[in-house]
Parts: structure tokens; sequence; C-alpha cells
């Protein structure tokens, strides 16, 4: 019985359940409970930095092949533009099949009029107004890496952990007391991850009763339809079209799905898929994924493969119309998949990123007033789990993917992981792979670089 509740996945549930009630029965209580949530998110937060560029120099420093190091950063974003673009598309079937705007006409007039909702919905507005394609390109080159670090910008952290990890490839034999000390940090940084994992449940209650206790399951009810819509869809792509993935590389949902549980349960409680980044690059080595392909495809999925967000901005939009009465023609429905594919990458990262993304769209169609994102402000936070949680999945899959197609997926370790014998809690990375000695002139065979 001891071990049954010293089980990480039983006490986040729990932690979930009691969240919900306190928010229900104390909702001031519930409401004042944010700070819990806040201060266990920014203790992972201060690791994901560290932990990302340790993990990603490694992986490049022991991949051999420079080569290599492209084609896997290039298969990965192919993947991800099919895969995001597949989530729109599907997004935009379901709620041209299901109507959830229909009928709640009145409610969207009283949203625009409701002084507070349209005060709150300015802001994203404001925020969507200042973001352009060309901005988030050049922003990916930090000026300052210190900066970058201190900031957490992950996208800034990756180029630099990119280019640090090519040169030390470069270096060969001669990086080598580096990259162990290098191995050592990462072993530190991933130690001191378990310690902060041991705070989960507080966050996940934390979390879940500032959700039930501000917003309130009374809020639900008007737009319950678009709520149930969004659900069943990220359900439908995750059990469908994610499944089918999976099965054409002979891997299963199923074990894939019981063997990440405790992140996902950790993202329902806190709303946030940054509080599974560090764990999930952890499990996919332990799934089976090398070092070198888990560092670089989660981090960068974390910007570019936004399964779940695609999907819940392409149903809000026709949503949107809906709601306003404005009919959307096919070619301004395929419009809309167009520039949603830009702009969910352009908003990446930045704080209520879903509204910044859903008003520059509507501002860059000029078909539904910009104004309208103050409908869905009292039931975003509900459905921001569905879209974090299919975020981190679909990240998941998409890694399992990369390293199945490169050769660079451990069958033998995949069945320790599924038989439940993988590298314990203290959360290992895998050992770091000696570099390639760079040769002398004398040494190079004809041909050589």
């Amino acid at each position: 019985m001891k071990r049954y509740y010293s089980n990480l996945t039983v006490q986040v549930l729990t932690a979930i359940v009691l969240g919900v009630v306190v928010g229900g029965l104390f909702p001031h209580f519930g409401a004042a409970l944010k700070p819990v949530a806040d201060t266990f998110i920014n203790l992972i937060k201060m690791l994901i930095a560290p932990i990302i560029f340790l993990t990603v120099v490694l992986g490049i420093a022991g991949m051999g092949s420079l080569k290599k190091v492209g084609r896997v950063g290039g298969k990965a974003l192919l993947y991800f533009e099919l895969v995001t673009t597949l989530a729109l598309a599907i997004g935009i079937a379901a709620a041209n099949i299901t109507q959830p705007g229909t009928g709640v006409q009145a409610t969207a007039q009283a949203a625009l009029h409701d002084s507070k909702q349209a005060t709150e919905a300015a802001k994203f507005t404001t925020q969507a107004g200042e973001l352009n394609w060309v901005e988030f390109i050049t922003h990916i080159v930090p000026t300052n890496v210190v900066e970058a670090f201190a900031k957490g910008d992950i996208l800034q952290v990756l180029l630099f952990a990119v280019l640090f990890g090519l040169a030390l490839n470069r270096l060969g034999e001669s990086a080598q007391p580096l990259v162990k000390t290098f191995d050592r940090l990462s072993h530190a940084m991933f130690g001191v991850l378990g310690i902060v994992m041991k705070l989960a449940p507080l966050g996940a209650f934390g979390g879940m009763a500032f959700t039930i206790g501000k917003y309130g399951l009374a809020t639900l009810l008007p737009l319950g339809k678009l709520m149930l819509v969004v659900y069943l869809t990220m359900f439908l792509f995750i059990f469908g079209v994610l499944n089918l993935i999976l099965r054409a590389y002979q891997l299963r949902l199923g074990p894939y799905l019981g063997f990440i549980k405790e992140e996902i349960l950790l993202v329902l409680g806190t709303s946030s898929s940054e509080s599974a980044l560090p764990r999930m690059i952890d499990k996919m080595e332990r799934y089976g994924c090398s070092r070198s392909v888990a560092g670089l495809v989660i981090p960068t999925g974390y910007s570019f493969n936004l399964d779940g967000t695609s999907i819940y901005l392409s149903i809000a939009v026709i949503f949107l119309a809906q709601a306003f009465n404005i009919p959307l023609s096919l070619t301004q429905q395929l419009s809309l998949i167009a520039v949603l594919v830009v702009t969910s990458k352009g908003a990446a990262g930045v704080t209520g990123s879903g509204f910044i993304v859903l008003a520059s769209t509507l501002a860059a169609t000029k078909t539904i007033p910009v104004e309208s994102v103050a409908l869905l402000l009292g039931v975003d936070r509900f459905m921001s789990e569905a879209r974090a949680i299919t975020n981190v999945i679909g990240n998941g899959v998409a890694t399992l993917i990369i390293a199945k197609s490169e050769g660079e997926f451990d069958e033998a370790r995949h069945q320790l992981a599924l038989q439940g014998h993988a590298v314990p809690e203290e959360l290992r990375p895998e050992p770091v792979a000696e570099l390639p000695r760079i040769l002398k002139p004398h040494e190079q065979e004809p041909g050589q670089d």
C-alpha cells in the first residue's frame, strides 16, 4: 500500500481531484492558490534551458556525421509541417460538421459589450499586431547568449546549443574532456529535476484549484458544445491520426501513452506543456530513442509541432464565424489554414500565445472581428489542458518517428521500458558516445574533407 501511494502518477491524480474539490467548494481560496502552481512551473522552467543545452550539445557532439545532424533536423521540420497542417485541416472539418457556434449569437454579442472581457481581449489584440514572421525569424538569433539562458528562450538556447555541438563535433578528440564534463553536468541537472518532480502533486493541486476556483464550472455551460468539439477532435486526432502514424512504424499508441502517463497528468494539472518538457526528453531516451534525436526533436517541437494548438485555433476561428453569423467560403477557409500555418509558429513561446495567434489570424484575414476573441476568454483555460496534452503527446510521437526513420531507435531499451525495467527514476541519460577523431592531413584518404 505504501508503494502505491508513493507512485508519482497516483499522487498527481489525487492532487488533481483534490484541486477540483477545493476549487469547487472554496472558489476564493482555490483562486488564491495560483502562486503554488506558478512556483512549481518556475522550478521546471529554471531547468529547461540548461537541460536542453546540455542534451543537444552532447547529442550532436556524439553523433559523428554532421550530415546526419542536418538530415535529422530536416526530417523533423518536414514532419512538423505535414502533421500540423493536417491538424489544422481536421479542426476546420470538425467545426464545419458539428457547427459549435450555431445558436450562441446572443452570448457572442454580450461578450463584445462586456467591458471587462473587451479589455482582456484588447491586450491580446495589441500583442497580435506586434507579431510578424520576420521578427520571429530574427528573434531566434540571440544578441546575448547569457540573456537567452536568463529569459529561458527555448529557440535561442536551442540555436546556440546546435552551434556549440557542431563546434565540439568538429574539434574531435581534443573536445573529449569538455564533453565528459558536460555529461556529468547533464546527470546533475536530471538529478535536480528528480528532486523538483517530488513537488509535482503540489503544482497540479494548485493549478487545478485555481482554474476551478477562478473560472468555475458554470462558465462552461454557454460554450459547452465548443469545448466538447475541441476535446473530441483532439481525442480522435490522438487515437486516429497519431495512432496510425505509430502503427506505420511498428509502434503502438497504448504502451506509449502508458509510459508517459505521469507527464500527461502533470500537464493536465498545471495546464502547461512546459512542465513536462525536461521529463519528455528523458522519457523518450528511456523508451528507445537516441539522445541526439530526443534532444533535437522535443525542444524544436515545442515551437513548431503544436498539434493541439493547431486543432484548437482552426476550430476557434470557424466557431467565431458561426457565432457572429459570418459565412466563410471554401476558399476563405483554405486561406485560413494557410495563415494559421504561419501564425501558429510566429507566437511560439509567447505568454497567452493561443489568443495572440488567434487574434493575429483574424487581423490577417479581415473577415471576423478581432474583438470577437472576448467570447472565448471564459472557457479558454478549460481547453488549454487539452491543447497542452495533445502537444506533448504529438511531440513524443514525432521523436519516435524520426528516431525510427534514422535507425536511432534501440529496440532492446524499448522492450525494457515496456516491461517496466527502464533506467531508474534518477533520470540518467545515455552515456556520451566517443567523439570522432579528426584526421591529420597525411592520414586522410583521397576525397575526404
